[in-house]
């Protein structure tokens, strides 16, 4: 069996484990690839998988009775796909999908589980996770309410931008409509809106990120509402993390 060494990892939860849990829980874990569009759980379904973000990111999506997929959060290398399960969860809530090409080490989740009730600062960590993933979907839902399109699409790109590491995204007006839960006629005008302001290029599907602060400027206080959480629980921002290795 191949060792990992735990300081080329860039997930913050199994980089900040003591040496000897991470010694007990690295044998669990499988580096694999993650495709863009990649499904990773489905509404409704068993999980029996979990993945611990390396690069890219992941959307976490309610399914309307209708069909139509809702974003709830995002999921990079500050936590987890499927982290339900150490909650008592058996089956995923929500439907996870790789919006990035990126890398995660996956693990069952009955080995997930396992190690949850024995490695006590594993626990700790997947507890504080838990609880900034709910503030998220949270932060999320009055966003949505109460916020002008721009401020939110604003919010989404910066929390994109600190989980992909990347200032491009290949991002359709179809998928954007799905991720802010508007109409697709809606989304050009607040492309439109930022692109004016100087701080993103939209053309072909694909948005760059020109001005990072102006950027922040254009978001609602939402962003900064989860990240100065983030920052209260784990002592840090999602901070973007090196470039990684590329897998063997």
């Amino acid at each position: 069996m191949t060792l990992i060494d735990q300081n080329t990892i860039h997930n913050r939860i199994l980089a900040a484990l003591p040496a000897a849990e991470w010694a007990l829980l690295s044998p669990r874990l499988t580096l694999v690839s993650l495709e863009l569009g990649q499904t990773l759980h489905r509404h409704g379904d068993v999980i029996d998988q979990v993945y611990f973000v390396e690069t890219g990111f992941i959307s976490a999506l309610t399914v309307l009775s209708d069909g139509h997929p809702l974003e709830i959060g995002l999921i990079g290398a500050e936590g987890l796909a499927g982290f339900f399960v150490v909650l008592g969860g058996k089956t995923s809530y929500a439907e996870t999908m790789c919006q990035t090409e990126g890398l995660a080490y996956r693990m069952s989740a009955s080995a997930l589980k396992e190690a949850f009730d024995t490695l006590p600062v594993l626990r700790d960590h997947l507890l504080r996770y838990a609880l900034i993933f709910q503030v998220q979907v949270a932060q999320t839902a009055a966003c949505n309410a109460h916020h002008a399109l721009e401020q939110r699409l604003a919010r989404w790109l910066l929390a994109a931008h600190d989980r992909s590491r990347i200032p491009q995204l290949s991002l359709t007006q179809d998928l954007i409509a799905v991720m802010l839960g508007v109409r697709r006629a809606t989304v050009s005008i607040a492309a439109s809106t930022l692109q004016r302001a100087g701080v993103i290029r939209y053309q072909h599907g694909k948005i760059t990120i020109l001005d990072r602060a102006g950027l922040e400027d254009a978001a609602c206080e939402c962003y900064e509402a989860v990240s100065g959480e983030y920052r209260r629980l784990f002592g840090e921002h999602v901070a973007i993390p090196p470039e990684p290795a590329p897998m063997a």
